[in-house]
């Protein structure tokens, strides 16, 4: 856990990237050793000389305890490539990110994702398509995962919630609530995360919504799926890049058909006559992607209690929150018992604390 907080401090130099975050950790023992180098080490560990020079000079600026304290204000936890926890679909792309940073609660269920993406400007078409494919998608246990963006993204969010689906937002800022963007979409992230889904990014808190910071997240939005989903866009459209991604990820890519003398149509159509595939419904996904059994095969993940105080817990716990003296109370159970069992079951995803000590089942 010590060497959590140095992963960190090294990410909040922007020039450490996946590419020479693997140096440093293929060369040091331990992160802690890396941020602490000097100059000959780093450049020894693969690190330009400029760079390893800038980073040092950057150094004397960030302090891991502070960074920590923020992160704990903030809700924000972290995932390092290392951890059996990091989403293994994204760990097959080429140069994923070292560590995400998440708010929210991590789920089985999310092995069976697909990516929505699409215009910020809809069209009525748009909309109706990605509300019915995208509701039928959710019922189905597909976890959906967009960019928080208005327009197609703000539409597979909602849609996925209203038939109390998992989704997931990864955004291209920082997650700390000063950085979400866009700003009108931070009730949509109150609202994900209440539900059981998750925001990610791979960049610190404070870090501001840059514009080349999208064509990365896009990355991550495709790295985390099974396929894209392409539901009306422009032929320049960031939503193509999402599905360019995919393409290089070997995952799949859909397409839904629009009007020939729509802008909106250009890219979906476009990415069709390419060799994605063109989809009218959800069915035509799950066939496509042979996912006919994953509604069993989430629901036999369903909690089970590795412990008999957990089994007592479980069973006074649901979706409603409940108070931990009121689980005392039920339980009988001593209350040095019921908080070291709940961080522990917090910790293997199976409750979630709501903050003010109230606790429901993950999922």
């Amino acid at each position: 856990m010590e060497d959590i907080k140095y992963w960190v401090a090294l990410n909040y130099f922007s020039k450490f990237g996946p590419a020479r975050f693997k140096k440093l950790i293929k060369y040091f023992p331990d992160l802690k050793n890396a941020f602490r180098a000097p100059l000959p080490e780093l450049v020894e560990a693969g690190i330009e000389p400029d760079i390893a020079e800038e980073f040092l000079a950057a150094r004397t600026e960030i302090d891991p305890d502070k960074i920590m304290g923020i992160l704990d204000k903030e809700d924000i936890k972290i995932i390092t490539i290392d951890n059996k926890q990091y989403p293994n679909l994204l760990k097959e792309i080429y140069n994923p990110p070292p560590l995400l940073y998440f708010r929210g609660q991590l789920s089985a269920q999310d092995e069976f994702a697909l990516a929505v993406v699409g215009t910020r400007k809809y069209s009525s078409y748009g909309k109706q398509l990605t509300e019915h494919i995208v509701k039928d998608l959710a019922r189905n246990n597909l976890t959906i995962v967009s960019g928080l963006a208005h327009g197609i993204d703000t539409l597979a969010h909602l849609a996925c919630l209203e038939v109390n689906g998992h989704t997931i937002a990864v955004l291209g800022s920082g997650l700390d609530r000063q950085s979400i963007y866009p700003s009108t979409n931070r009730y949509l992230v109150d609202k994900i995360i209440n539900s059981g889904g998750n925001i990610i990014s791979e960049f610190p808190p404070g870090t501001p919504p840059l514009r080349h910071h999208f064509p990365q997240r896009n990355r991550i939005i495709s790295g985390l799926t099974l396929g894209t989903l392409v539901i009306e866009a422009g032929e320049k459209s960031g939503a193509l890049i999402t599905a360019n991604h995919a393409l290089e990820q070997n995952r799949e890519v859909f397409a839904v058909p629009g009007n020939i003398y729509s802008s909106s149509s250009e890219g979906p159509n476009k990415l069709i006559k390419m060799g994605a595939r063109a989809i009218t419904s959800a069915e035509d996904i799950i066939e496509a992607l042979n996912l006919t059994q994953a509604t069993s095969f989430i629901d036999s993940k369903k909690i089970i209690p590795d412990s008999e105080e957990e089994k007592i817990i479980i069973g006074f716990l649901s979706h409603e929150p409940v108070h931990i003296d009121e689980l005392v109370r039920l339980s009988g159970l001593d209350t040095s018992i019921i908080n070291s069992t709940l961080t522990i079951m917090e910790m293997k995803g199976m409750v979630r604390n709501l903050g003010g000590m109230q606790y429901i089942l993950a999922r």
